[in-house]
């Protein structure tokens, strides 16, 4: 299953279609969701939706995404949220590496194995400094600094090797949320 953001451009068969099939079934502009259901493209189907989302300014913008799966007026809404969490996700997650904390848009080496493994390890870096980010107040909650914590994490990351039972665990979907 796929939900990408539809730039407008990107395919003209699909966004054409899409705009001729809304004008054709009249859907109305002011509907925070408008979809279009199977649209054909290369032997497939494809749906396209379309949202409108208020900002905390109160500014309004559209936002269009394709998806493999069906739209319904009881999971659009749906549907618009997870896209967009998942456009904040790539575009603020990513953008803040690229250019404000890691400065990760020049390529650093012309050995694509080098650039694979420097990419990789900001990656886990970027994932401990979140994790240290948000948690600071699970630091106060278990009454330890942050450097105790740190230095406990780089002493096991030292002197603790993985068991099959470590890897056993690794290999089980885990997810961390911060609300």
């Amino acid at each position: 299953m796929y939900l990408f953001r539809f730039k407008e451009g990107r395919i003209k068969s699909i966004a054409n279609e899409y705009t001729k099939i809304k004008a054709i079934e009249g859907k109305d502009e002011d509907e925070d969701v408008v979809w279009v259901n199977e649209i054909s493209y290369n032997d497939r189907k494809v749906n396209v939706f379309e949202g409108t989302v208020e900002d905390k300014k109160g500014v309004k913008r559209k936002y269009l995404f394709i998806t493999n799966m069906r739209v319904t007026e009881r999971n659009a809404g749906t549907m618009l949220s997870i896209g967009r969490s998942r456009w904040k996700i790539e575009n603020q997650g990513f953008n803040t590496q690229k250019n404000i904390r890691y400065h990760i848009e020049h390529a650093n080496s012309h050995n694509y194995n080098a650039m694979k493994n420097h990419y990789l390890l900001t990656q886990i870096a970027d994932i401990l400094v979140q994790l240290f980010e948000n948690g600071l107040s699970i630091f106060r909650l278990v009454k330890k600094t942050a450097k105790e914590i740190s230095s406990k994490l780089l002493e096991a990351i030292r002197t603790c090797g993985l068991t099959d039972e470590d890897i056993l665990q690794i290999a089980k979907p885990a997810q961390v949320r911060f609300t």
